[in-house]
């Protein structure tokens, strides 16, 4: 019975912890059941618990179990089935009736090692293949049913149950678990063997790193010119990035530079100075990724709140409807400041303020290097001023202005992302841009963005490409030019937007 005890204690609303389930049950020291038994317990009891309420409420079992209590399964059992719990077919809810739209299980077929075709031929011999995402987000638990992702290359989708944990495709790194919004910063980047070394600033534990990898593999089978150098201060998440890189197979191409700090590398060194594209993943909040901020919601039967248990005991008052956080992955970038529960508007916005003001630091420093191309920006967050607002900050800069940076434009990028409907937040452009309507709304335009709990099947994500168009000083007269547009020409028609330079920047927020 410890079991039922032990996860009693995470479904209480006054149980005084705060972050999310998996990391108050594997922090607990006190559990005397298995962490793992406890988790999955809290977690499926949550999921299915306004099914659970429905049975409860209707089949009377607590009434019944006050006066003299279950024998055995089969009273319970008998309880449940003799009362008409559905009214129209006499048997419990449907579970198909209250579904909701799950996040999928997105698998990357990593073609360093393998193909999309080999993969559909062994690993998933047998699925069905689906025209649609929505058949996927829709599928029961244990269906074999697939969906080859119309945006990112070699992207599959599963339903969100489908473990492949143990398949040998895992284990030998022929696929690699990672969501689709994950994919976008290579994937947009669009890195070419001829455009140099690639760098990647912030790369532990390593999806994106295998991910550009593998694209770059891919044009050069033979050649053996593709460089990737990817940075990691921590040392201990720079040996989980080693593993990484050996298990996806391309450590012959890839360069773990195991306790770098991307901000006190030179550009002007060598061979930071043949560096042509960076990708940028800085710390972030982390609120986009799926179960971090949105909770399960634990309905309880309201014969629990009824008057005939009122003035019991506090033991059992403390059932309440309660939001509990669960994560789908804990793993995120190292150093994230993730927002709490508990976390008031204050308290908010002073993380978000110290987590952009370090994030443009590290941004600028990528616009210095002097053979740079193109540069990724991303963030796995929901908030404006870790995403748009640190664009604006970034072109406002004295470093864009006298490197020539500009934001790569929708109609530039590569097919799938310029296809992708979710654009940037238009009104956090117009916020940052004193209202210039058409420069925000080129702006919010060029920038991507994925929202979780919609039809797309993504978490929350951010990214944004900046292409260099020069490598000048730019006048006041022209910047209002450069910002969005191409390299700066006097006589240019396009449409532009004012920008004030802010030297002393410390952080985005509303405030400011």
């Amino acid at each position: 019975m410890s079991l039922y005890y032990d996860a009693a204690r995470f479904l209480s609303s006054s149980n005084g912890q705060s972050g999310s389930l998996k990391f108050q049950v594997f922090g607990n020291k006190d559990l005397k059941s298995y962490p793992k038994q406890v988790y999955a317990i809290v977690a499926e009891a949550s999921k299915w618990s306004p099914i659970l309420a429905q049975v409860v409420e209707k089949s009377q079992l607590l009434q019944h179990e006050r006066k003299k209590g279950f024998g055995s399964i089969n009273e319970l059992r008998n309880q449940i089935i003799k009362v008409d719990v559905d009214k129209t077919e006499g048997r419990a809810p449907n579970a198909a009736s209250s579904k909701q739209v799950q996040h999928p299980r997105w698998v990357r077929i990593n073609t360093s090692k393998s193909t999309l075709d080999d993969q559909l031929r062994t690993t998933f011999a047998g699925f069905e293949v689906a025209d649609s995402l929505e058949q996927i987000l829709l599928a029961e638990p244990a269906t074999r049913v697939l969906h080859v992702d119309q945006h990112i290359p070699n992207l599959i989708a599963l339903p969100p149950a489908a473990d492949l944990s143990k398949t040998a495709a895992y284990l030998k790194g022929y696929i690699i678990l990672q969501d689709k919004a994950s994919c976008f910063p290579a994937y947009l980047l669009d890195p070419k063997v001829e455009d140099g070394i690639c760098l990647d600033a912030c790369a532990a534990p390593g999806n994106k790193t295998t991910h550009l990898a593998a694209i770059l593999k891919s044009q050069d089978r033979t050649r053996g010119k593709a460089r990737i150098w990817a940075c990691e201060r921590n040392k201990v998440r720079a040996r989980v990035l080693s593993d990484m890189v050996d298990l996806a197979g391309c450590q012959d191409i890839v360069t773990v530079r195991a306790g770098q700090d991307f901000l006190l590398l030179n550009p002007e060194q060598n061979p930071w100075n043949e560096v042509g594209l960076l990708l940028l993943d800085p710390s972030c909040s982390g609120s986009g990724i799926i179960g971090r901020n949105d909770g399960h919601t634990v309905t309880l039967p309201s014969t629990i709140r009824n008057t005939h248990l009122a003035g019991k005991s506090r033991k059992r008052n403390r059932h309440v409807k309660t939001d509990i956080n669960t994560i789908a992955d804990e793993a995120g970038p190292e150093g994230q400041e993730i927002i709490q529960p508990g976390d008031g508007p204050v308290q908010l916005q002073a993380r978000l303020k110290a987590l952009s003001a370090f994030q443009l630091r590290l941004l600028l420093h990528a616009f210095r290097f002097p053979n740079a191309r193109r540069i990724s920006y991303s963030t796995c967050s929901i908030f404006a001023e870790e995403n748009e607002f640190v664009v604006v900050a970034a072109l406002q800069s004295s470093e864009a202005k006298q490197y020539g940076w500009c934001l790569l434009h929708r109609d530039e990028q590569i097919t799938g992302m310029k296809t992708w409907p979710v654009r940037g937040d238009i009104q956090a452009c117009q916020h940052r841009l004193a209202d210039d309507i058409s420069g925000a709304d080129q702006m919010a335009e060029a920038c991507i963005r994925s929202r979780s709990g919609t039809k797309e099947g993504t978490q929350g994500f951010f990214v944004a490409a900046f292409i260099r168009r020069g490598h000048r000083v730019v006048s006041a007269v022209d910047s209002k030019h450069s910002q969005m547009g191409s390299p700066v020409i006097a006589s240019s028609t396009r449409d532009s937007f004012d920008v004030e330079e802010d030297e002393d920047w410390n952080g985005l927020s509303d405030s400011n």
